[in-house]
């Protein structure tokens, strides 16, 4: 079944969740006004599912069960699944800003991964617990946040050598019938208004951090669990003509001695996986985040156009003001096409799973997190100094300043003064107010630091590769080359299965619209700040 916005709004009346924002205790999530935007985002993945356009982004199979299922829920088997999730996150992005329940995908199919290689290795039930799990939130079409990274304290110090063992969250105890948890996780995605909680190790694990190696689920409502919240987006403020209606929150989570039974837990003391479940979670969530951004793109190449317009000037008579815009088209392309490489040049694991290459969705969330103050540059250059000069919108109602306003701010007669202040306050919104710091902010270091990103880069490389080519052409003269053609020849560099030949996937034609085993363990391998 899959949910509609209103079903699932409904959904979240039926919960009791401990959630304060901004030092208030919420007694409904979904009719607090502080997270209406954040509701409204999220209920919008929903709402995409059932309109006909998109199904075949929105919708999958899974291959477990052969049940359709929403798409941010679903786990990737193919090339052709990973380029229609990239699509489906900016067509989501695009409309609201930022998705937020596609880290549910890009969880699960770490976790999917994790658990049939400790399985295998084991033989555990540990996969089949999840798969259980996996099963029930895709048929009731639950939202599920990522609880990844840990208040962390002294990072110099690992996490058993802390202080206070709060900062990280860690099993206290275990019992027979589950296991009780504690400690604080941060930075997590929309939290207040998700059905349940994916806590996550963030970071390689020792031996003796071992009771710091977790992996379960928990309700959102689940005893002795707090929510400390912001607020999402703007909400309330007459100028945010966008984020207003949709935005994002980030919450920290407080697990004060929570009961988890073990069906829902994945890792339990499994230290040697922990480096393994972090940086595949990254890998997909990067992959996802290319995706989300773009999205993001999208809005600001529009904006810009019309902005451009509303000043009444033509982006094509006007070479500074295109050269900007295709210096935006640029960034935003450029980093989408490595989320589309990324899904091309995967591959297969053992379990099943397609994983993004981890080369292209490194270069690609590197660079966009890079670039997101050029795409806010570049966004201010095409629309002047307007937008952030502006007075307030109770200024355009007010008898005694708006009519001085309308003759001395207005373009031409043709261009209606209130569509040009409403584009410059929907430009502000999205690159120069709060929430746009916020965004940039999130941009650089959600889904893991840009550090993060280029030990990742560096480590999925085929360098040695590259050395031993031109080794070779040294050697026996550059003409002299044989048969003996380039491949890999460094175990864990190119792929962690081994350096495999791609195959180009049939990507579906006119279906899909325009719209848009590692080397060594490494501590901090995503610094994953969702």
């Amino acid at each position: 079944m899959i949910m509609t916005g209103e079903a699932y709004r409904e959904s979240l009346r039926k919960l009791s969740p401990r959630v304060f924002v901004s030092g208030e205790q919420l007694e409904s999530v979904v009719d607090a006004p502080s997270l209406e935007p954040g509701v409204n985002a999220v209920a919008r993945t929903y709402d995409l599912a059932h309109d006909e356009r998109y199904t075949h982004l929105m919708q999958a199979t899974e291959s477990t069960t052969g049940e359709t299922v929403s798409r941010m829920t679903h786990v990737d088997r193919t090339q052709q699944n990973l380029i229609e999730k990239l699509e489906a996150t900016r067509l989501v992005c695009r409309e609201v800003g930022c998705a937020q329940r596609y880290l549910t995908h890009d969880g699960f199919a770490a976790i999917y991964q994790a658990t049939h290689k400790i399985d295998a290795d084991r033989g555990t039930d540990k996969h089949q617990r999840f798969l259980n799990y996996m099963h029930r939130v895709q048929e009731e079409d639950l939202s599920v946040g990522i609880a990844m990274t840990d208040g962390k304290g002294d990072r110099s110090l690992r996490p058993h050598q802390q202080a206070n063992a709060d900062v990280y969250v860690h099993i206290k105890e275990r019992r027979k019938d589950g296991i009780v948890i504690r400690g604080a996780k941060a930075i997590i995605t929309g939290a207040p208004y998700m059905h349940e909680l994916m806590v996550m190790p963030c970071r390689n694990m020792i031996e003796a951090d071992k009771d710091f190696a977790l992996c379960c689920a928990v309700p959102i409502d689940v005893e002795n669990l707090t929510i400390i919240s912001r607020p999402a987006g703007r909400p309330g403020e007459n100028a945010a003509k966008f984020s207003a209606k949709f935005g994002q929150c980030t919450a920290v989570a407080i697990f004060d001695d929570v009961f988890v039974p073990w069906d829902n837990v994945f890792l339990d003391g499994d230290w040697e996986y922990s480096q393994f479940l972090t940086s595949t979670y990254a890998t997909h969530h990067r992959h996802s985040c290319i995706g989300a951004r773009a999205g993001f793109g999208d809005l600001l190449i529009g904006a810009g156009v019309m902005m451009i317009e509303a000043n009444g000037l033509d982006p094509q008579g006007t070479p500074h003001l295109r050269n900007d815009l295709v210096e935006l088209i640029k960034i935003v392309e450029g980093f989408y096409a490595c989320g589309a490489a990324a899904s091309i040049y995967g591959f297969k694991d053992e379990s099943g799973i397609q994983q993004p290459d981890g080369v292209f969705a490194n270069v690609g969330k590197l660079l966009m997190a890079t670039q997101i103050y050029d795409m806010h540059r570049l966004a201010h250059d095409v629309s002047g100094g307007l937008i952030v000069a502006l007075p307030g919108p109770d200024d355009d109602h007010n008898p005694a300043t708006k009519g001085d306003m309308m003759d001395m701010l207005t373009t031409r007669p043709d261009i209606p003064y209130q569509h040009r202040m409403d584009v410059a306050r929907f430009m502000e919104d999205l690159t120069a107010s709060n929430s746009a710091g916020w965004m940039s902010v999130i941009s650089l270091h959600g889904g893991g630091s840009p550090e993060a990103m280029r030990r990742e880069i560096y480590r999925y490389y085929p360098l040695e590769e590259r050395r031993q080519l031109v080794e070779r052409l040294l050697d026996r003269g550059v003409l002299n080359v044989e048969d003996e053609t380039s491949r890999n020849r460094q175990p864990g560099r190119c792929c962690p299965v081994g350096c495999q030949v791609p195959e180009t996937p049939v990507l579906g034609g006119d279906q899909l619209p325009k719209i848009a085993a590692p080397i060594e363990a490494t501590d901090n391998i995503s610094d994953a700040a969702e």
